[in-house]
């Protein structure tokens, strides 16, 4: 069984962003997908951005 340390976690949440962000623009919206797209690049800097950017823009939706 492997460890996951904080990195890991980190590179994980940016790859699921970014397939967010794919998903988005598949499903023709294109400002969800600019917007989890900036969210992934920053990620790098900013630790769970990313995530905190998708499950908002979900809550959004839902709501809405």
């Amino acid at each position: 069984m492997t460890n996951v340390n904080s990195r890991t976690a980190n590179k994980l949440s940016i790859v699921s962003t970014l397939i967010d962000s794919a998903l988005a623009f598949r499903r023709g919206r294109p400002k969800s997908g600019l917007l989890l797209l900036g969210a992934a690049a920053l990620s790098s800097r900013i630790p769970g951005l990313g995530t905190a950017v998708s499950v908002l823009l979900r809550l959004v939706r839902r709501f809405r």
